[in-house]
């Protein structure tokens, strides 16, 4: 069957001719590039996200850095008891009133870590018990608050020069700063549970 001559015209005529097919080219390739630089800056926002999330510090990382800087800061302005007694007889009484909770307050001498005082400190948004030890001219804050976390052994940090120990213990959570040598920080700490 051969199909007759006008037929043939009629379909050349209907179909689209080559010049706006060369238009119809660059707007689909705009189209792919447009879709393409979307996808590529929602990649980029989603990294960059992913970053950000992973560069806030963590509630402990923070707690620790406001102990060092808070340790520093009352070696530095010389505040570092704001009773200063050897006798754990007067300085667990100075508490009284200052704070909604009882202070441990253990003396470790013999130890050789004696007590030299306390001092009210705010840390975690709360206010805090500190008591003041030294060894061999090192000064030793212990942070002392209610914790509900469970009983928990000692865990060791190492920070801009400083040793920093925490453990849980009785409803008390504890923190230790100085820059004393691990061992002999940690050595307090067993003596403090020990004598506790």
């Amino acid at each position: 069957f051969v199909a007759p001559s006008h037929l043939a015209h009629r379909i050349k005529v209907s179909l689209p001719q080559d010049h706006q097919r060369q238009q119809e080219a660059p707007k689909v390739w705009y189209v792919h590039w447009l879709r393409a630089g979307s996808m590529v800056a929602g990649m980029a926002a989603l990294v960059w996200s992913v970053g950000l999330y992973l560069s806030v510090p963590s509630s402990q990382q923070r707690l620790t850095e406001e102990l060092i800087s808070n340790h520093a800061r009352s070696l530095q302005v010389d505040h570092l008891s704001d009773v200063i007694s050897t006798d754990k007889h007067t300085v667990k009484p100075w508490f009284n009133g200052k704070l909604d909770y009882s202070p441990p307050v253990i003396d470790l001498a013999q130890q050789g870590y004696p007590l030299t005082g306390g001092r009210l400190d705010y840390l975690d948004h709360h206010p805090v018990a500190v008591l003041v030890y030294r060894h061999n001219q090192h000064p030793i804050n212990l942070y002392v608050w209610p914790s509900k976390e469970s009983d928990a052994s000692s865990q060791t940090f190492d920070r801009q020069g400083y040793q920093l120990i925490h453990w849980v213990s009785g409803g008390m959570g504890y923190w230790v700063v100085s820059d004393l040598a691990m061992k002999d920080l940690q050595t307090f700490v067993d003596d403090w549970s020990a004598v506790r």
